[in-house]
């Protein structure tokens, strides 16, 4: 079932800036990750789902609903991370945070408390005195605290160190596990690989590519990094017939390219020869859209 459906979206700021018909369709359950660069359209099409821009053309519906014209309604269902964080009042995180929590109609403070504990945030500080981590903290604790269907998020990790991401990524686990639907713009690779069911790449407010991360995870094409011991060896194993992406003469070093079912094979033949080592180069996802980047331009 389709929750979240952009269908030919356009926002035109005009110099090239914007967003252009752009269509992406999330299923209920899935986690969804939006990367490009700074300036690629990523915040205008998180705002529009959140009906605080009406587009120039095209739709944004969440869970059947016009994100524009049923904004409210929608906000029902969806908790939302900015990209720039500004709370309202001078009160302290707790305060605030049970506002959030009475104003959705959803969640607890019990939950609030425990997601506070997870995330090392201190409740007792003035929002405005706050760090940008520790606003960044408090926003992803509301968020979570409410218990939303749909999370919608605008580079939710910004202004957290590595270990702080590391729980927010383990937290976004566990929401999946709950079956929540969620959308997440990144500019962290890594982030996007280790818990996105698909990733939309924007460039310049199109969309370039949509990637199936199990594609990328399971990859059945893989390439084999091998040094051997001799020259004779080396040249030898040249003259076999494999794919070879890559050949480093100086360090008698080949790399070949060889489909999972012939892992086997290989394998048998490299017992032929005297290999310092052996070993798969894995193919990340950031690894994925650096070429994709490159065939664009």
């Amino acid at each position: 079932m389709v929750y979240i459906d952009i269908k030919h979206l356009t926002k035109d700021y005009k110099k090239g800036r914007g967003v252009f018909d752009i269509s992406l369709e999330i299923e209920k359950g899935e986690v969804y990750g939006f990367v490009g660069v700074n300036g690629a359209g990523k915040t205008t099409t998180i705002r529009h789902m959140m009906g605080f821009i009406k587009p120039d053309e095209g739709s944004v519906t969440i869970q059947g609903l016009d994100a524009t014209k049923s904004s409210a309604e929608v906000k029902r269902y969806v908790s939302y991370i900015p990209g720039e964080i500004n709370f309202p009042g001078n009160t302290s995180g707790e305060e605030f945070l049970k506002e959030q929590i009475y104003l959705s109609g959803r969640g607890s403070w019990g939950r609030a408390k425990e997601l506070s504990e997870q995330l090392q945030l201190d409740v007792t500080a003035n929002v405005h005195s706050m760090s940008k981590g520790m606003k960044q903290k408090t926003a992803i604790v509301s968020a979570l605290a409410s218990d939303a269907d749909i999370l919608i998020m605008d580079e939710p990790t910004t202004g957290l160190d590595p270990l702080m991401r590391d729980v927010f990524i383990d937290l976004l686990k566990e929401e999946k596990e709950k079956g929540k639907t969620i959308f997440m713009s990144s500019h962290i690779f890594q982030e996007v690989e280790e818990v996105c069911d698909r990733v939309a790449v924007i460039q310049e407010g199109k969309i370039i590519e949509v990637v199936n991360m199990k594609n990328i995870r399971y990859n059945k094409n893989k390439e084999y990094r091998m040094e051997f011991k001799t020259e004779e060896d080396f040249k030898r194993f040249i003259g076999l017939g494999y794919q070879i992406s890559k050949v480093k003469a100086e360090d008698l070093q080949i790399f070949v390219q060889i489909h999972d079912e012939h892992i086997n094979e290989l394998i048998q033949t490299l017992k032929d020869f005297d290999l310092v080592y052996f070993k798969e180069i894995k193919v990340h996802f950031e690894d994925y859209i650096t070429e994709v980047f490159k065939e664009e331009k």
